[in-house]
């Protein structure tokens, strides 16, 4: 079972990561933005993986068997969950929503890549 302080380190990375994808793929430069960014990133891996911990099953962390794409369903999941608060809180803040669908696609992207590589 993953640990709470592996859940914080890969959320850290996450955001990290989401923020430095918004403003240089991105090119974001409302201060707004990149807060949302990195709260979204945060708050998407953080919740998935507590909701694995508390249902108690390993299940979710068995990498697939492609080496150069290890993904498992709990990346997937992380994934998932990130670009959801990340749509919510960009499409709350952004005046249009390509705009807020680009930033939340790489913020959730970022988070999903560093979920497959990093922790």
């Amino acid at each position: 079972m993953i640990s709470w302080g592996t859940i914080l380190y890969g959320a850290a990375l996450s955001a990290a990561f989401a923020l430095a994808a918004a403003f240089f793929l991105g090119r974001e430069r409302s201060r707004l933005a990149l807060v949302l960014v990195v709260l979204s990133a945060l708050a998407g891996p953080i919740a998935w993986n507590a909701v694995l911990r508390s249902a108690g099953n390993d299940d979710f962390f068995h990498d697939a068997p492609v080496g150069a794409f290890p993904v498992s369903w709990q990346d997937v999941g992380s994934g998932v969950w990130t670009l959801a608060a990340a749509s919510f809180v960009q499409g709350l803040a952004q005046r249009q929503a390509r705009r807020a669908w680009t930033i939340a696609v790489l913020t959730a992207t970022a988070a999903f890549l560093v979920d497959i590589y990093l922790y």
